[in-house]
């Protein structure tokens, strides 16, 4: 066919068959290939794709926000320290956030050193590290470094560490923004206070402590590069664990880093020849909450949270619990390390040593709680919360379930005192003031009978009897009949101000036998306040709590003066005739560790031997111990202590609480001290009159009343041996009661039963 057939056969929409042969087919393949791929496609595409990216860079940074942070990352612990710094215990997340003006500069640097020299210059992502990591996400080849510190802080707290393009995506996103408007110090606290080094440690505080016992302020340089060394692999890199090949890998990875310092000109030359390698100590437990720990931290807790509710940043407990239980707070308790070891060392050697449930079951069911605290700083120093935390959970130091029997006697005589009250023949109540001592002598008000006549122990009739001496003798009717002579509502507001809880308190004649509630800690308060001359002593478990950048404060231990300086210094020496003449003479004043020290205190036994108390002080030191029977077996009721420890019948204040006293107090002692007291009365101080005729003392007393089983909670009854200027002699003056309970009832107050024996042994007679 010719050509102008050809173009006839186009024109009639015809073909001609395509030659035969190879040569006319591979051309015309050649030509579609170059067709289809001419450079000026595959540069138009490129430029496409270009655009195509930056246009859905652009759609994404517009899309893309700074997220809210990764709560997890946030998560903090509260770390709980003695009151010289040193680490007490450690609860929930080992995170704890600091600003990143107390981490040194030189170290903040190291960690700019070891991940990213450009930090403080770039834009907070590399593009050359990130697309390495994108194509090795799409290849399966899995993470890779390259990473600013920037993109690892985001990746660390608003991200997550799945290995995906979107996250990868994400990640450059919020960095670029991120950078742009946060400061770089920003980024950097963030970064080291989120990332994870091993040993259990988030952010630089934990790891400082974990590693070096120090916290994050005070580390060197060498120090602050071994932790920026770890972040590349904290479990190979922990010198503790690690292989041989991984302790050479680490400390080249040191060396690198401070070899960049020198490199940026942060570190000289001469300082970088003359650094040591800072091996790491040795990795320790984090402290839990077995043995008195968790005693400590509940009541730091409980002090912390009040605290919150009072400045209002709670609205009540639970909320403040809420915060607590976030994390975040270093708190400083007032606890000092040698005063508690002491404590918890007179309660096993005095108490819990002597214990033999097997033996006796009714050793199984005592309990002890002691609080120690400073009467002129208000500190607690020690508290003894009972066996371990995680055994008996209730803290006996703070609970309030049991009578503090008459450890309240001192409140009574404080308050007449303090107000100048007198007696019903319109004598002023002093130490030296003689009142009735009968055992069950009606109580009156005026002409009037009060329904209410307690026995003494033993129902022992004392007759005519001083104040000093009733007290040294814990006499229930003289304190009983003072109430009264004074006004309950009085003495009740009196106890009050000296820190007692007086809400649902009834202003009744029987709590002038301690039948309220109290705790040790309460008790610690009360005395205290009494050591103080009478200004007010609220026992301070927290020296100081911080979280983060802001310091939580807390109220002035001492206060005001709430009751006279006479009257809280009369109490002061007419508590020293207790030590010296009365109940707990035999426990404390005879210790051959006394040294000569001057001491006030009290005893108290309550209802049917339930509880059992000493609360004394020097001038420098107060301690309440309290013994309470409680039964190991659910639901742990009050129970009596009577034969505990192998003693023969009753456990009394004067027994082993006065001993754990003596054993702690004088084991603690910096020196000798004497009582600056201000007063024209007290046990020194020989009575004004002697009894009158028409009051004769009864010819035989024996020791304290009796009593029978109470109905309801039943108010407290103590007595002792007959004090004396002199010491005893071991020998009783009065004939031996029988041991057997008598059960006289008076207007359903009961008294206490006691055992027969030497008024010298500290368990002899009941509430002593």
């Amino acid at each position: 066919m010719g050509r102008a057939e050809e173009r006839r056969a186009r024109q009639r929409g015809g073909r001609r068959a395509a030659p035969r042969g190879g040569r006319s087919s591979g051309a015309t393949g050649r030509s579609g290939i170059r067709r289809l791929f001419t450079w000026k496609k595959i540069v138009g595409t490129f430029f496409g794709l270009c655009l195509l990216g930056m246009g859905a860079f652009i759609v994404l940074y517009m899309v893309i926000d700074i997220p809210e942070g990764n709560a997890e990352a946030e998560l903090q612990g509260n770390v709980y320290k003695y009151s010289d710094g040193s680490v007490m215990a450690r609860r929930g997340y080992n995170r704890d956030i600091v600003d990143l003006a107390r981490i040194p500069k030189d170290v903040q640097r190291t960690f700019v050193a070891a991940e990213n020299k450009s930090f403080y210059k770039d834009s907070g992502v590399d593009i050359k590290g990130t697309t390495r990591g994108l194509l090795n996400t799409l290849s399966g080849k899995g993470a890779q470094g390259g990473s600013t510190i920037t993109q690892q802080y985001v990746k660390n707290y608003y991200l997550t560490q799945e290995q995906t393009v979107s996250r990868k995506m994400k990640e450059l996103v919020i960095s670029l923004k991120l950078d742009r408007e946060k400061s770089k110090d920003y980024i950097l606290a963030g970064y080291i206070n989120t990332s994870y080094y091993g040993r259990g440690a988030y952010g630089i505080q934990a790891a400082a402590q974990a590693y070096y016992h120090v916290d994050a302020e005070k580390l060197t340089v060498e120090q602050g590069a071994y932790l920026a060394a770890l972040l590349q692999a904290p479990s190979q890199y922990d010198w503790a664990a690690a292989s041989e090949n991984g302790k050479k890998l680490v400390q080249e990875r040191w060396n690198y880093v401070l070899d960049n310092m020198v490199e940026q000109e942060w570190l000289s030359g001469s300082d970088r020849q003359g650094m040591e390698f800072p091996v790491p100590k040795e990795p320790k437990a984090s402290p839990g909450l077995e043995g008195q720990r968790g005693y400590l931290v509940e009541a730091a807790n409980n002090a912390l949270k009040q605290q919150l509710v009072a400045q209002g940043a709670a609205e009540d407990m639970e909320q403040a619990k809420a915060l607590v239980d976030l994390g975040g707070y270093t708190i400083t308790l007032n606890i000092d390390k040698k005063k508690q070891a002491a404590l918890e060392k007179a309660v096993k050697t005095r108490l819990t040593g002597k214990l033999d449930p097997d033996k006796r079951e009714v050793d199984a069911d005592i309990q002890a709680g002691g609080v120690s605290v400073d009467p002129k700083t208000g500190a607690v120093v020690a508290m003894y919360g009972g066996v371990d935390y995680v055994k008996h959970f209730t803290n006996n130091a703070t609970r309030e379930d049991y009578q503090p029997a008459s450890t309240f006697k001192p409140v009574i005589l404080a308050a007449a005192v303090d107000q100048a009250a007198e007696t019903q023949d319109g004598v002023p109540i002093t130490a030296d003031t003689i009142y009735d001592g009968t055992s069950k002598r009606p109580v009156k008000d005026g002409d009037r009978e009060v329904g209410f006549a307690p026995p003494n122990e033993d129902d022992v009739d004392y007759g005519d009897i001083t104040v000093q001496e009733a007290m040294n003798k814990s006499v229930n009717s003289v304190f009983a009949q003072m109430g009264i002579d004074v006004g309950m509502p009085e003495v009740v507001k009196v106890a009050g101000e000296l820190g007692m809880e007086t809400e649902g308190m009834e202003a009744v004649p029987a709590q002038t036998l301690g039948s309220m509630g109290a705790s040790p800690l309460e008790m610690a308060g009360v005395y205290a306040t009494l050591a103080n001359h009478g200004k007010k002593v609220a026992p301070a478990m927290v020296k100081s709590a911080e979280h983060n950048d802001r310091t939580i404060e807390f109220p002035e231990p001492v206060g005001e003066q709430v009751i006279s300086r006479e009257a809280a210094d009369t109490v002061t020496s007419v508590l020293t005739g207790v030590v010296d003449d009365g109940t707990a003479r035999k426990s404390v004043r005879e210790n051959p560790l006394r040294d000569g020290q001057q001491v006030a205190g009290k005893t108290g036994t309550s209802d049917n031997n339930k509880s059992a108390w000493f609360t004394g002080y020097t001038p420098e030191l107060v301690t309440s111990v309290g013994l309470f029977g409680e039964d190991d077996k659910p639901p742990h009721k009050q129970v009596p202590m009577y034969e505990a420890g192998g003693v023969d019948y009753r456990v009394n204040g004067g027994g082993f609480p006065a001993e754990i006293w003596a054993a702690y107090t004088f084991g603690v002692m910096d020196e000798v001290s004497k009582f600056d007291l201000d007063t024209k009365q007290g046990s020194g101080v020989k009575p004004t009159r002697t009894p009158s005729a028409t009051q004769s003392p009864s010819e035989t007393p024996s020791e304290e009343p009796t009593t029978q089983e109470p109905t309801t909670e039943a108010p407290t009854t103590e007595t002792s041996a007959p004090p004396t200027s002199e010491p005893p002699t071991g020998t009783p003056t009065s004939e031996a009661p029988t041991k057997t309970p008598s059960s006289s009832p008076t207007f359903g107050i009961p008294g206490d039963p006691d055992k027969p024996g030497d008024p010298d042994d500290p368990q002899f007679g009941a509430d002593q």
